[in-house]
């Protein structure tokens, strides 16, 4: 009775779906097949917890925080903004860049298995594709080289032949050389600043004043004068295409 009509006109499929046996968030579990449900079970709690690791390594999450980072510590604010709302710029802003590859994965694969029209080994050798796609974007061939190399893959004739255990330790050692690139480079306005202020109080015999005292309301006041968080956040998302 505490239920409005409304409320349960849109969340009924949910909870039918639900309710039913051998169903865990919706996805249905059975044991005709070579594994039994609490294998499966087993299996997809796994999966689950491997969830965090995926989104920070496998999305741009990686090189947005990287970069955050290196900004907070090139302006000297010690913990503001906080890491929390560090990690929940680089979350909005990974899911503000991945959501193409989402929705593919979601219509081609989940779908379909849904449906009932393709299986599960077939609906994860069609979520591959995309995501390979979009790691592959970003991803230097030195380092796909490198990778292909130590896991003695056969050459690929094509990027497509290429599998993920190849691609994916390749895409994270190159967004960790990008990201600190790009940190690099946001830090070099910032030390020329601290290295001007520290002159001109060494050469004024401020030697009591501690320069960053001095430097630091300056970086702040050139950040916000430059609408430093736009131009970060904009280059940040364009590097992704």
């Amino acid at each position: 009775m505490f239920i409005s009509f409304p409320f349960f006109q849109t969340y009924a499929p949910a909870l039918a779906v639900a309710s039913q046996p051998n169903s865990v968030l919706g996805i249905s579990l059975s044991g005709s097949g070579n594994t039994s449900v609490p294998l499966q079970i087993v299996l997809l709690l796994t999966a689950m917890t491997l969830l965090p690791a995926i989104i920070m390594c496998l999305t741009p999450f990686l090189r947005i925080t990287i970069v955050l980072h290196f900004l907070r510590q090139a302006l000297g604010t010690q913990t503001t903004p906080s890491n929390q709302i560090l990690v929940g710029i680089a979350l909005f802003l990974t899911f503000l860049i991945i959501r193409p590859v989402v929705d593919t994965i979601y219509k081609d694969s989940w779908q379909p298995m849904e449906q009932g029209k393709i299986t599960s080994q077939q609906a994860l050798e069609q979520a591959a594709n995309p995501l390979k796609n979009f790691l592959l974007r970003t991803t230097r061939e030195k380092d796909i080289k490198l990778f292909v190399e130590i896991s003695k893959t056969p050459q690929p004739r094509t990027a497509a032949d290429l599998p993920l255990s190849v691609v994916i330790p390749a895409y994270i050692v190159s967004e960790l050389r990008t990201g600190f690139q790009i940190g690099a480079v946001l830090y070099l306005p910032f030390l020329i600043v601290d290295l001007v202020v520290a002159s001109i109080t060494l050469s004024a015999g401020m030697i009591q004043l501690p320069p960053a005292m001095v430097s630091a309301p300056l970086k702040i006041l050139l950040f916000v004068m430059v609408d430093g968080w736009n131009l970060v956040v904009g280059s940040l998302v364009k590097t992704f295409g």
